[in-house]
């Protein structure tokens, strides 16, 4: 199963989200990941869904979500044609001697501390899915208490195909 990242310009109005998640729970499709969040036109939005599925089960997505209303523009964010970046907020149990292996993680993947309690500590990272993936891998050992994940977001590089409504 490939996984496939679209970029949906949609407008900003009560029930957008809703009227596409429905549409992907309708037709018995999981959404990955999915973030949203206002333009710098406050009348649209950017959504940023990735999608596991077949080419064939892709391309109905595409083509099911292309007949909303709602949905201005779909772009599928290709690697190495697009930057896409997820944010975790990790707390994790620390000790005086974990703390620094733990500390030595962090400046290896260019996180940040955001937060030092006698016994936790969060942590804030930014970067590709497979980043994040590894840094939480190499926690192994010590107890992660709670973690967040934004989802993906991404744009399209350069200035090809962006859409000026």
């Amino acid at each position: 199963m490939e996984q496939r990242i679209l970029s949906l310009l949609v407008d900003n109005t009560a029930g957008v989200l809703s009227r596409i998640s429905g549409l992907f729970s309708r037709r018995g499709y999981n959404i990955d990941s999915l973030t949203v969040g206002e333009t710098a036109d406050p009348r649209y939005s950017r959504m940023t869904v990735a999608v596991r599925g077949d080419d064939l089960v892709l391309e109905q997505i595409t083509k099911q979500l292309a007949k909303l209303v709602d949905v201005q523009d779909i772009k599928v964010l290709k690697a190495g044609e697009s930057v896409n970046r997820e944010l975790i907020l990790v707390k994790v149990r620390t000790n005086a001697e974990q703390r620094r292996n733990i500390l030595g993680l962090v400046d290896i993947f260019r996180a940040n501390i955001i937060d030092v309690n006698p016994d936790s500590l969060i942590i804030e990272m930014i970067g590709t899915v497979s980043k994040l993936d590894a840094f939480l891998n190499l926690l192994e050992g010590i107890e992660i208490l709670e973690l967040a994940r934004t989802g993906l977001t991404g744009l399209s590089r350069g200035t090809e195909d962006v859409r000026y409504l």
